[in-house]
């Protein structure tokens, strides 16, 4: 796979006649004689290739005029897994977007975020994606619609309201638009039965979908993970799912994401509609259900030393997070600690200094604390090393007052830089928020000391210096890599929980 992928016709068109899965996300095609456009694995006969054109981004199909397909639902597809491996404006914007900026600031918040202009932002977008800021977001807000329309019995008024529309009349109009169907025709086809989880559909602030990925995932290490490091009263592992609160831009939440061969299974309860959008930005963002693990295990098999740890278990995700500044303060928390002793830490802290939440299906109590509750804490009330209280008053400080912020649009190696200028942090510390907070796919642990035994295990070089060289052919997916080099060890962190 690689960038502009909708301007490679040949390898579009064999994709579309293979109906290849792997291409969902990555470009649309849009069929001429009938104004529909599809994802590549799109179930009907393959159009004529004369009739096929390609877009990459469901809101150029739509500026061009196109309807999306009924049968394939291509606003379902995994999103572009360019946005989470790039660094570049446009990546940030299209993160940024997806977490619901343009809705809550506008275009101007959006441009203002990432240091550029109005027009600077817009130009950027529809060079590459076919479609302006606004069109994206309105794209988003159609997906929203439908999502809320077809799994929830909320009135449409309601329902405009939380999809992000200014009226009923543009949400109407949006929807009959995008999938040639008014929004009563929409809700029509779907059967009235209760959701998987048992809960029936139209439950007021309950909502249970299904979150797509590209094939191969790997959930061990990914929900192991999770589930090891989970924050007691924040998170939990329960009955077979992650369950975590959630802080969000109108109000909070609880989500519960359970490992499925085919989707991730996705309960969601939320205090104020208006946040689902971002809330299965998040979610999917933690879960790297973006990724391409196709791209990314092909490259590391290139290296004999991986090859045969990507062949045993292929399609391992990075785990990552649904709040950049409560990850980083917990890196902080669990620096030369165990991970017992980083989740008693995380756990005081939050039930001393987080905002209660009732959660009547299970344990958590919680929202992790913001930094802004941290930051005029008493240093003597803390329970660990003098050092490592000033660090994480320090973090917490800067992240209150925005001297320091750590977001989806975070320059990663600038960020980085300020993280190490700041007391107490180290490679570890910088290197771990940036691959699990930030999303750099290229992140690297060489001073990790699981990673360091993984090294000697396998014949690699230990020293962090030597490694780092060494792991030079496994770029841009060294943050993967870990990921495999971490599985070699017997840790909980590796194993789905029973």
């Amino acid at each position: 796979m690689q960038k502009g992928m909708h301007t490679h016709r040949e390898r579009c068109v064999r994709a579309v006649q293979s109906k290849d899965a792997r291409f969902d996300g990555w470009f649309f095609t849009a069929v001429l004689t009938t104004r529909i456009y599809c994802r590549p694995s799109c179930p009907v006969v393959p159009p004529k290739p004369e009739n096929m054109t390609f877009y990459p981004s469901a809101a150029a199909c739509q500026q061009a005029g196109f309807r999306a397909c009924k049968r394939c639902r291509p606003d379902t597809s995994p999103g572009s897994p360019e946005w989470n491996q790039r660094a570049d404006a446009v990546a940030r914007a299209m993160r940024l977007i997806a977490d619901g900026v343009v809705d809550r600031e506008g275009v101007p918040g959006l441009a203002a975020r990432l240091g550029y202009s109005t027009r600077q932002i817009e130009r950027q977008l529809l060079a590459e994606l076919g479609a302006g800021p606004l069109a994206l977001a309105r794209a988003q807000r159609a997906q929203t619609a439908r999502l809320l329309v077809e799994t929830t019995a909320l009135p449409m008024a309601e329902i405009a309201f939380a999809a992000g529309f200014s009226s009923i009349r543009t949400f109407n109009e949006t929807v009959r638009e995008v999938f040639a169907l008014p929004p009563s025709e929409l809700r029509a086809r779907v059967p009235r039965q209760p959701t998987a989880s048992g809960t029936p559909q139209g439950t007021p602030g309950a909502l249970s979908l299904r979150l797509p990925f590209r094939a191969p995932l790997n959930p061990d290490n990914l929900f192991g993970h999770l589930a090891a490091t989970a924050v007691p009263g924040v998170e939990e592992w329960r009955d077979g799912a992650y369950r975590r609160t959630l802080r969000l831009p109108y109000g909070h939440g609880i989500v519960a994401l359970t490992p499925t061969p085919n989707h991730i299974a996705c309960r969601l309860t939320l205090s104020d509609l208006r946040d689902l959008p971002v809330a299965i930005s998040r979610c999917r963002r933690m879960l790297d259900l973006d990724a391409d693990p196709v791209a990314i295990d092909d490259q590391l098999r290139t290296d004999p030393v991986l090859a045969p740890l990507v062949d045993k278990a292929p399609g391992r995700r990075v785990p990552r997070t649904v709040d950049e500044a409560e990850f980083a303060l917990r890196a902080v928390l669990g620096q030369q600690v165990s991970t017992a002793a980083a989740r008693t830490h995380a756990g005081r802290l939050a039930a001393a200094h987080g905002e209660s939440v009732d959660d009547p299906e299970g344990g958590l109590t919680h929202l992790f604390p913001a930094p802004e509750s941290l930051a005029g804490l008493d240093p003597e009330t803390l329970a660990m090393p003098r050092t490592r209280r000033t660090t994480l008053l320090t973090l917490a400080r800067q992240l209150a007052d925005r001297t320091l912020h750590l977001g989806v649009e975070s320059d990663w190696a600038e960020t980085r830089v300020r993280l190490l200028a700041l007391p107490g942090f180290g490679p570890w510390t910088a290197d771990v928020i940036a691959m699990r907070a930030l999303g750099d796919p290229d992140a690297f642990l060489p001073t990790d000391l699981g990673i360091r035994r993984a090294a000697q295990e396998l014949g690699l070089p230990s020293t962090p210096a030597a490694l780092t060289a060494r792991a030079a052919a496994w770029r841009p997916w060294r943050a993967y890599a870990v990921q495999y080099l971490w599985a070699t060890d017997s840790h909980p962190i590796n194993f789905l929980p029973v």
